[in-house]
């Protein structure tokens, strides 16, 4: 990976979705539901699943205007997600992406509407700005597959499956289907999305799917990790919290250094999965060590 600079890469492809995003979800009437989704859309954040969801499609020859509805998409059901878990009927947080979280702004049904709001938006934007060149069998095989991650099957079970554990003893297999749901889901379709848009055959989206589910969960213990050492500064959000409430984490069943080391053992194991690509996995290479490295 020698040449390839990850900060400016993250840099340029977080100033391309940030400016899609605007542009696909502009001031409307009611106003106020507008304003609320865009206060949460528009917040910043790392952008991790579009820039992924578009990394792969690159990955498999595709170009970036066929991924950018979908990537939007992800960006608009994971900012929904977040405005939802932080009510006080979830996780109850006042502070998200280094702000107030959306219901301390807009109240508690504004809030609930917005990210209604986003996740049905989500599905119009790839529906309706997905460029004639790619296929429709394929555009209606990520929706398939971003439904599912967002469903019952993925990240609502997930959040289920946390509200459920808060306070009560979980065996690690337990807490690691919690989290493929919770987190990896949206994260792995954001991956395989990408490759499905470029033409990605079985055996290519296949790698993609395991590259995926390993850096999911690598970034779930991160996160989890970051919750203890971590800073409301850096990490843009309360820390604490999950000890707080007697969440069980990868820290509280394994220790610090166990998950540490087992966050870089599945980075290690996802970037295998990219062998045989050459120099187009290096931008997927550089974000799996991003997703470990990284302090917020």
């Amino acid at each position: 990976m020698v040449g390839f600079e990850l900060v400016q890469y993250l840099s340029q492809r977080k100033v391309l979705v940030e400016e899609a995003l605007g542009q696909f979800l502009p001031l409307a009437e009611p106003e106020t539901i507008y304003q609320a989704m865009r206060y949460s859309l528009l917040a910043g954040g790392k952008r991790l699943r579009p820039i992924l969801c578009l990394a792969s499609c690159e990955l498999l020859g595709g170009r970036l205007a066929w991924a950018v509805p979908t990537a939007c998409a992800l960006e608009m059901i994971h900012t929904m997600s977040l405005i939802h878990d932080d009510l006080p009927a979830m996780d109850n947080d006042d502070l998200r992406r280094g702000q107030p979280t959306n219901h301390k702004v807009y109240g508690e049904a504004m809030a609930i509407l917005a990210g209604d709001g986003l996740l049905a938006y989500a599905f119009e934007v790839m529906a309706t700005q997905t460029p004639a060149q790619v296929q429709p069998a394929q555009v209606l095989a990520v929706v398939a597959r971003l439904g599912r991650a967002a469903s019952a099957s993925g990240l609502v079970g997930g959040q289920v499956m946390d509200l459920q554990s808060e306070g009560k003893p979980i065996p690690l297999t337990t807490l690691q289907t919690l989290h493929a749901k919770k987190t990896g889901a949206l994260l792995e379709v954001a991956v395989v999305s990408g490759g499905i848009l470029a033409g990605g055959g079985t055996e290519e989206l296949g790698r993609l799917s395991r590259y995926a589910q390993k850096i999911g969960l690598a970034f779930q213990i991160v996160d989890d990790i970051l919750d203890i050492t971590g800073t409301p500064e850096k990490i843009g959000k309360t820390i604490g919290k999950d000890v707080a409430v007697q969440k069980a984490t990868y820290p509280s069943l394994l220790g610090l250094e166990c998950s540490q080391n087992l966050a870089q053992q599945l980075t290690t194991e996802a970037k295998t999965e990219l062998i045989g690509f050459g120099e187009r996995a290096v931008p997927l290479l550089a974000l799996a060590d991003f997703i470990t490295q990284r302090e917020h």
